[in-house]
C-alpha cells in the first residue's frame, strides 16, 4: 500500500494581489511548496460560481467555473488589460480575508473590458471550447445573461415565458443579449484554460488534485432552470420538497438547505445519464473526486416546500448502488472519496462498503463525551486502510479552537488517548496531526489552518450560517520554510512522504 498525504486549501484561500486566491503565480508556487514538502494531494473545494452567501455548495451551475479565479495578471500579460487598470480597483485591504462585495463590484468590469478587447470570436481555441462544451455552456451563459438582465433575480421570479423556457422567449433573449451571453462564455473559456494549465503543472510535479462535487444543485441554477425534469418540481417548476438534515444534538430544528430533490425514478429510467455525465465531467477536472453528503444516496431527508424549519421532514430511499453500478459500468473505475460523515446507519455503511470508495475519518469526531459508541468509528485505531483521515474539514472548527471549546472531559479523553498529560493545550494540535498521520488510513489530508495552528478566525465555514464564511486566505509569509519542513518531517516519519522525481538540472534530495 502506498501511503500518502496532502493539504486541504480551497483555491479562494490562496494568497494573491487581487482580493481572492486564483490561478495566479501564487497557485503555482503553492504546488511547488507541496511538492517540496513531500505531499501527494491538494484538496480544493468546488470551483463553480458562487451565489448568495458565497458558498461553493450553492452554485449557479454544476459545470461552470468561478470567474473570480481567473488570473488578472495573465490577462495583463495577454494585453487585454493594463496593469494600471487592475491596480486602480479596490479589492479590499485585508490580505487575509475576501471582501466579496468589492470583488463583485471590481472584478466583473475588468473581465468585461478584457472580453471586449479580446476579439474572442476569432479565437480558434475559443470556438473549439464552445463546440466541446455547448451541452452545458449554452444554457449556463443564457441563464447568467438573463439573470443579470433582471437584476440578479432568482429565476423563479422571472416572467413566465422565460421562466418556463418557451421557445420564442429563448430565441428573443439569445438575440437581445448576444454580447452578454458571449461575455459569459468568454469567462468560462478563460477559467478552464487557466485551470487546466494549473492542473497540468500540478500533475507534472506529482501533485494530484482532489476535487469536490455537492450531492445537490442549487434551486437558483442553470441546471434546475434548464432541466426541471430532473427534479421534483410541479408544472410551474415550484419544488414539491427540498433537501436538508433532521434535528439532532447540534440543531434542534435541523438544517433547511432548500435544494430541489432529484426525481430518482426519472434518473433510473434514463440509466442515470445526467449523473453519469456529471461524474464523467468531474473525472476530467480532478484526479480524485470527493462526493459530498454520500449518505443522501442511501436515504435522503425531504422537507415540504415552504416549511420554516427542517423539523417536519422525513426520510426517503435513495438510488443506492443502482446509481454507482451504472456509473462504473459506463465510465469504468475512478478514484472517488465518499463523504460519509454525520449520522451513519447500517445501510449507509453497507453502501460505502459496496461502492468500494474510501470514506472519511475526522479526528474531531472521535472524542464526543455524549456518544462514545458512535465516536469510536473515528478513533484512529479503528480506521480501515481504505479511508482518508482528516483532523477536520472546511465545515469544522480548526483544531486549536476545537481543543479550547470542547468540554474538560473531552479534552481529557484526547490526552488519555494520546497518553499525554503534559503538552500545553496550545501545542496539542500537533500531537493530533501526528495521530491522524500515523493511522492505518491509506491517505491523510490536513487543513492548512491546522498545520498553521490557527484559531477559528481562520475557519472556512460555519454550517447553517451566512455572512462570514468562505473568506479566509493564507498570507504569503505563513507558508514559511519552517512549516514546510515540519510537514515534510511528519510525512516522512509516518511513511507518507512522496519523494519528487529528479528534474533535469535539479540536484537530488
Amino acid at each position: 500500500m502506498n501511503r500518502a498525504s496532502g493539504v486541504l486549501l480551497p483555491i479562494f484561500s490562496l494568497s494573491s494581489k487581487y482580493g481572492i486566491g486564483c490561478f495566479s503565480k501564487e497557485a503555482y508556487d503553492f504546488v511547488d511548496w507541496l511538492r517540496d514538502a513531500g505531499q501527494t494531494f491538494w484538496q480544493i473545494l468546488p470551483i463553480c460560481p458562487t451565489g448568495f452567501g458565497d458558498s461553493p455548495y450553492q452554485s449557479f451551475s454544476t459545470f461552470a467555473g468561478n470567474p473570480y479565479f481567473i488570473s488578472l495578471d495573465a490577462l495583463v500579460e495577454e494585453g487585454v488589460l493594463t496593469q494600471e487598470e487592475v491596480d486602480a480597483v479596490d479589492f479590499g485591504s485585508d490580505e487575509g480575508k475576501i471582501d466579496y462585495g468589492k470583488l463583485y463590484v471590481g472584478r466583473y468590469p475588468l473581465l468585461r473590458k478584457a472580453y471586449e478587447r479580446s476579439n474572442i470570436s476569432e479565437n480558434a481555441a475559443y470556438q473549439h471550447f464552445i463546440h466541446e462544451n455547448g451541452w452545458w455552456l449554452s444554457d449556463y451563459a443564457l441563464f447568467m445573461a438573463v439573470k443579470n438582465f433582471f437584476g440578479g433575480q432568482n429565476w423563479s421570479q422571472w416572467p413566465q415565458d422565460i421562466r418556463l423556457r418557451y421557445g420564442y422567449s429563448l430565441d428573443y433573449y439569445r438575440r437581445e443579449l448576444y454580447f452578454d451571453i458571449e461575455f459569459q462564455q468568454y469567462m468560462q473559456f478563460k477559467f478552464f484554460e487557466q485551470y487546466h494549465a494549473l492542473k497540468n503543472y500540478a500533475n507534472e510535479k506529482g501533485i494530484r488534485l482532489v476535487g469536490d462535487i455537492p450531492i445537490y444543485v442549487a434551486m437558483d441554477s442553470a441546471d434546475t432552470w434548464s432541466h426541471p425534469e430532473l427534479f421534483r418540481l410541479d408544472e410551474e417548476n415550484v419544488p414539491e420538497a427540498v433537501a436538508g438534515c433532521p434535528p439532532d444534538g447540534f440543531s434542534a430544528t435541523g438544517q433547511l438547505w432548500g435544494n430541489p430533490l432529484y426525481r430518482w425514478d426519472y434518473h433510473k429510467d434514463t440509466d442515470y445519464q445526467w449523473w453519469v455525465t456529471r461524474m464523467w465531467y468531474a473525472f476530467q477536472l480532478y484526479d480524485v473526486t470527493r462526493i459530498d453528503h454520500f449518505r443522501g444516496f442511501d436515504e435522503y431527508y425531504a422537507i415540504p416546500y415552504g416549511a420554516e424549519t427542517a423539523a417536519t421532514g422525513h426520510w426517503e430511499k435513495g438510488p443506492g448502488m443502482d446509481l454507482f453500478g451504472s456509473i462504473e459500468y459506463q465510465l469504468g473505475k475512478h478514484e472517488v472519496i465518499a463523504e460519509d460523515l454525520g449520522y451513519m446507519t447500517d445501510s449507509v455503511r453497507q453502501l460505502v462498503k459496496d461502492s468500494g470508495f474510501p470514506g472519511m475519518k475526522v479526528l474531531e469526531f472521535a472524542f464526543d463525551a455524549r456518544d462514545t459508541g458512535a465516536a469510536s468509528d473515528y478513533l484512529p485505531h479503528n480506521y480501515p486502510e481504505n479511508c482518508v483521515a482528516y483532523t477536520g474539514t472546511h465545515d469544522n472548527e480548526t483544531l486549536v479552537s476545537w481543543l479550547k471549546t470542547i468540554t474538560p472531559k473531552e479534552r481529557q479523553m484526547v490526552r488519555d488517548y494520546l497518553c499525554d498529560q503534559h503538552t500545553p493545550v496550545k501545542l496539542l494540535h500537533k500531537s493530533m496531526i501526528a495521530m491522524a498521520m500515523r493511522s492505518k488510513a491509506k491517505y491523510c489530508i490536513i487543513p492548512l489552518q491546522d498545520y498553521l495552528g490557527l484559531d477559528n478566525s481562520a475557519r472556512i465555514n460555519h454550517p447553517s450560517t451566512t455572512g462570514a464564511n468562505w473568506a479566509w486566505r493564507v498570507k504569503k509569509d505563513q507558508l514559511s520554510d519552517e512549516l514546510h519542513g515540519e510537514i515534510g518531517d511528519i510525512s516522512r516519519r509516518y511513511g507518507r512522504f512522496q519523494y519528487p522525481e529528479k528534474e533535469e538540472g535539479e540536484a537530488a534530495l
